[in-house]
């Protein structure tokens, strides 16, 4: 396959077929974020994505996921989704779902319409990067969206019949803003109710604003127990339903899984016996992102 710089992709899309209809990140500011920046921003040629899936049938026997990366595959217009989408199930007859990551403008910017031609045509699941419900962390992080826009957004998927797949990042408002985060995390996330829920920690690239106000002082970074205090208050205030949990990215200090709000009581114990100190934490060695 012909990729074009470093590509990324949710941990569920491990196995699946990535093919670049987009070339990095058309937002790339947040602060915390390394990602796409040796990329300058733009939309694929559709003739060059189509001559990608056709080399990926040739080449591979059956393909049962296809993620359109880079960072947002969402803001190409629908008739050209929808060309592409067709173009998949014709090559790849097998093929059950096809996911891309998403920003909240981007839904926004879709009508209903849109969304639910885009389902029928395949499109199965939307990855956002809520990363915080707080609006003054999301203005901190340069996020460029408000927490009523991630709701809006996560509203619109779950509406098209779309799965939808939130993330958020612990520790993202440092030592000074943890509880705000955690709670407002929480306001946003429930009234968004996705279908999953990803609980990223976040780990600090050098070559990012948020290490140099780390440097500075002006972020202070949690401890893994605190790190644990934080997730419990998030799951505390948390109420969802039906929503997959997953905490076991390989930036966490812990693995934890449950379905909420269903095992929340089991998870907050979970999260206590870390807090109590009778489980131990990942080494920071062996964290990544």
């Amino acid at each position: 396959m012909r990729y074009e710089g470093a590509v990324y992709r949710p941990p569920s899309e491990a196995y699946s077929l990535i093919i670049q209809v987009t070339l990095g990140c058309s937002h790339n500011k947040c602060t915390f974020c390394s990602m796409y920046k040796d990329k300058k921003f733009r939309i694929r040629k559709l003739e060059d994505i189509f001559e990608d899936l056709q080399m990926a049938r040739a080449y591979y026997s059956t393909v049962k996921r296809i993620f359109l990366a880079d960072g947002d595959a969402l803001i190409l217009k629908t008739e050209d989704l929808e060309k592409i989408l067709i173009k998949i199930k014709e090559l790849f007859p097998e093929c059950e779902r096809v996911g891309v990551y998403a920003t909240p403008k981007d839904i926004i910017r879709k009508s209903e319409e849109d969304m639910i031609k885009l389902k029928n045509l395949g499109l199965k699941i939307i990855y956002i990067g809520v990363e915080s419900g707080s609006e003054e962390i999301l203005k901190d992080i340069k996020k460029g969206v408000t927490g009523n826009e991630m709701i809006e957004a996560g509203k619109k998927v779950r509406k098209s019949g779309i799965k939808l797949s939130a993330t958020l990042i612990s520790g993202l408002g440092g030592k000074e803003k943890w509880e705000k985060h955690a709670v407002e995390s929480a306001k946003v996330i429930s009234k968004m109710n996705p279908d999953y829920l990803g609980l990223l920690t976040l780990m600090v690239e050098r070559n990012t604003e948020m290490y140099e106000k780390i440097q500075k002082g002006e972020i202070t970074l949690l401890s893994p127990k605190e790190v644990m205090i934080e997730t419990r208050e998030f799951i505390k205030n948390l109420h969802v339903s039906n929503c997959v949990f997953r905490s076991n990215h390989a930036s966490n200090y812990a693995p934890l899984a449950a379905v909420l709000n269903e095992e929340k009581e089991e998870l907050l114990g979970q999260l206590d016996d870390f807090i109590d100190g009778n489980c131990d934490f990942k080494s920071e060695v062996y964290r990544r992102l």
